[in-house]
């Protein structure tokens, strides 16, 4: 299964916390080279481009438009998006197709031609439900506009509706977080994200930390609101399929689980991944990304240069480390397809730690795979780290 991915760097505000690739219309508005039409002619060459190589000419089950803020673009410019992909790429018939869209920036009549476009799965950055929270995250929108966006979804006939929510906002307590939640299972969507907060480097957020503006909750608090996430989605019939991610039965995300999977994917737009693993060729699995910089983007583009800034081969051990910590970041390591891949059983190789894990109740042998428990998505990070050592 193959995934397309399109990456739209536009936002109508720089938050606070984000460090995608992005920009505002502050930036874009004095420079030509930053324009959305300059964009959109370059991303369709790309498009046409990357579909030239024979080895990318197979049937792609998932689509994905994030950023940045794709719900900026107009619905002509959407179309044209799409009509390149359909000319270039063959997009399975059930595909899944998402936007990424925030409140504030859609409606209900946007929505319902997405639909037409065929879009069928709507992601949408809320992040919070209450208004203090999305002004102190630089948020453009209400929590009354998340709530009208959710029911426009609906309304437009969406039946696969996604929620991002953030959690270990400074000084949040247990019942604010779960406030949020309850908000959000009321508004009934198929599939909640829940992230904690991080402080990425060279964001205004870090800089408010450095300068002691901003207090983070401590580790042991971040873990507590985890854990209650973890419990009271469980009790609402949110499945946790990834260490972030809840869906009712059904709804887990096709293309993110491509992803944790080692699928292939190929990324267009500045700052977008790829990764294809032929199965067919002695070659290694190859990795490579595009510029961070829409400048660079563009003028590539227009010398009819793919605008990749650099690449890789993964190794064996590479792959193999990658396989386990997808794997159990997400649905487990498959046991008996990891040694027939890789010549090792992770339960019975004196190196592993595998069998640490379950002792310890961190993880569980399930149907052939072995999945972290609720204890050991506490310390998923830790776990991943000490399995490298």
């Amino acid at each position: 299964m193959a995934s397309l991915y399109i990456h739209i760097p536009f936002c109508e505000h720089k938050c606070i916390y984000c460090d995608f690739y992005s920009i505002a219309p502050s930036e874009s508005r004095p420079h030509a080279g930053l324009s959305t039409r300059r964009f959109i002619e370059s991303l369709k060459r790309e498009i046409v481009l990357r579909a030239q190589e024979e080895r990318f000419r197979v049937p792609y089950a998932t689509l994905f438009l994030g950023g940045g803020t794709p719900s900026l673009l107009s619905l002509d410019e959407l179309g044209e998006i799409f009509d390149a992909l359909v000319r270039s790429f063959s997009i399975e018939r059930d595909a899944e197709i998402t936007i990424e869209a925030n409140p504030g920036t859609v409606d209900l009549e946007k929505f319902r031609a997405y639909r037409r476009l065929g879009i069928n799965r709507v992601s949408m950055g809320v992040q919070s439900f209450h208004d203090d929270d999305l002004r102190f995250l630089t948020r453009i929108h209400s929590s009354d506009q998340a709530k009208r966006c959710v029911h426009d979804a609906d309304a437009a006939g969406f039946e696969n509706v996604s929620i991002d929510l953030m959690f270990a906002l400074p000084g949040q307590t247990r019942e604010r977080w779960r406030s949020n939640l309850d908000e959000a299972v009321r508004l009934h969507p198929t599939h909640i994200s829940c992230y904690s907060l991080i402080v990425e480097p060279h964001t205004p957020l870090a800089r408010m930390v450095e300068a002691k503006q901003v207090s983070l909750l401590s580790i042991d608090e971040d873990a507590a609101l985890y854990e209650s996430t973890m419990e009271y989605l469980s009790v609402c019939g949110y499945e946790q399929y990834e260490v972030s991610n809840f869906a009712k039965a059904g709804f887990a995300s096709q293309h993110n689980r491509n992803y944790w999977n080692h699928s292939n994917y190929l990324g267009f737009g500045p700052s977008a991944h790829s990764f294809w693993h032929d199965h067919e060729s002695s070659e290694a699995p190859e990795r490579w990304w595009n510029v961070s910089d829409i400048v660079g983007y563009n003028e590539s583009l227009g010398n009819c240069s793919l605008p990749v800034a650099g690449r890789e081969r993964l190794t064996r051990i590479q792959l193999l480390e990658e396989e386990i910590f997808l794997g159990l970041r997400s649905d487990g390591v498959d046991i008996g397809g990891f040694q027939r891949r890789h010549g090792m059983n992770l339960l019975s190789d004196p190196t592993s730690k595998f069998r640490d894990l379950i002792a310890n109740r961190m993880a569980v042998l399930d149907q052939g795979k072995v999945r972290l428990t609720a204890k050991g998505y506490l310390l998923c990070d830790e776990i991943c780290a000490s399995l490298r050592s």
